[in-house]
C-alpha cells in the first residue's frame, strides 16, 4: 500500500486528515481528490491519501484494515510529518465515504486493527462521509426496479466486496446471499458511544448511490447521540464539479476545524 502526503511547512505540530478515495470497490487511485486535499493542506492540515485493496481479489474487511493501518502509520510517524497524533480525522467519497464511515463508527475499538504499528490506535476525532454507502443491501433504493435488480446480482460490486469472487475463493451470489455478512459490513452495525463525530454530504442528483444511504447513517447516529450533521447539495451528482466548490469545501473544513483545532 502507498500514501501521498501534503505537509504544510510550519514549526508547530498540526492535525492530520486521511483522504480515502472512492472507486466503486474495485479501484483505489490515491491521486484523486487533489482539490479537496490541497484545500485542507492550505488550511493547516497534514493530508495523507492512500490506496487500499479492492474487489474482487480482496473483500471486506481487508480494505478497512488498510485504512486503519494508514491511520496508525500517520500517528507512528507523527514527528516525521509534523503531526499531532491526538488530532487525526478522515474524509472520503463514495466507497471512500463508506470506509470513512466504517473508520468513524468503529473508532475507539480495535475490531479491525491488523498489521503494523499496533501500539498506536486507529481512532479518529472526526469523519466526513461524502455520498458514501451505509447499508450495502439497499444501495439501489429509490432507483428504478431495473437498477435495484442489478444491485441484487452477483456481479454488483457491493456483492463482490462482501462475498468475494468465487474465482478467488469467495462465495457466489448477490449481496443478500449472506445477510449476516452484509450486515457485518455496514457502518451502522458498529455505532457506539466511542464513534467519532461525523459529517455526511450527498448530492440530490446522485444516480449511483441513493441519497437515502447517508440519511440512514445520519438517523442512526442521531439516535445514538453521536454528534452528526448532514447536508444535501442541490443538483450535485456522484462526484463532479459541485464537490470542489468553495461553499462545499468550507463546510468540510469548518467541520474538521471544530473537532481538530478547537
Amino acid at each position: 500500500m502507498q500514501m501521498d502526503i501534503l505537509q504544510p511547512k510550519t514549526k508547530e505540530k498540526k492535525p492530520a486528515i486521511l483522504f480515502v478515495t472512492g472507486g466503486g470497490f474495485i479501484n483505489a487511485n490515491k491521486d484523486n481528490g487533489v482539490q479537496l486535499r490541497m484545500h485542507l493542506a492550505e488550511n493547516g492540515y497534514v493530508v495523507g491519501s492512500i490506496n487500499y485493496r479492492v474487489a474482487p481479489t480482496a473483500k471486506f474487511p481487508e480494505p478497512l484494515e488498510d485504512v486503519k493501518a494508514a491511520i496508525r502509520y500517520l500517528k507512528a510517524n507523527a514527528d516525521r510529518f509534523g503531526i499531532d497524533p491526538a488530532r487525526v480525522g478522515i474524509v472520503g467519497g463514495s466507497a471512500g465515504g463508506y470506509l470513512t464511515a466504517m473508520a468513524g463508527t468503529t473508532s475507539g475499538t480495535t475490531t479491525f486493527d491488523k498489521g503494523e504499528n499496533l501500539q498506536f490506535t486507529s481512532d479518529v476525532k472526526a469523519a466526513v462521509d461524502l455520498y458514501g454507502l451505509s447499508d450495502l443491501t439497499q444501495v439501489g433504493a429509490d432507483f428504478s426496479e431495473e437498477v435495484q435488480a442489478k444491485h441484487r446480482s452477483a456481479g454488483a460490486t457491493e456483492a463482490l466486496w462482501v462475498n468475494g469472487s468465487p474465482v478467488f475463493g469467495g462465495r457466489d451470489g448477490g449481496i443478500l446471499a449472506d445477510k449476516q455478512a452484509a450486515e457485518a459490513a455496514n457502518p451502522i452495525h458498529y455505532i457506539s458511544k466511542t464513534s467519532a463525530p461525523m459529517l455526511m454530504m450527498h448530492g440530490t442528483a446522485d444516480t449511483v448511490v441513493s441519497p437515502s444511504q447517508t440519511d440512514l447513517l445520519y438517523q442512526a447516529l442521531q439516535k445514538s447521540g453521536i454528534p452528526s450533521e448532514r447536508y444535501l447539495v442541490t443538483g450535485a451528482a456522484h462526484g463532479g464539479k459541485y464537490w470542489v466548490q468553495e461553499p462545499v469545501l468550507k463546510i468540510i473544513t469548518d467541520f474538521f476545524d471544530q473537532y481538530l483545532k478547537k
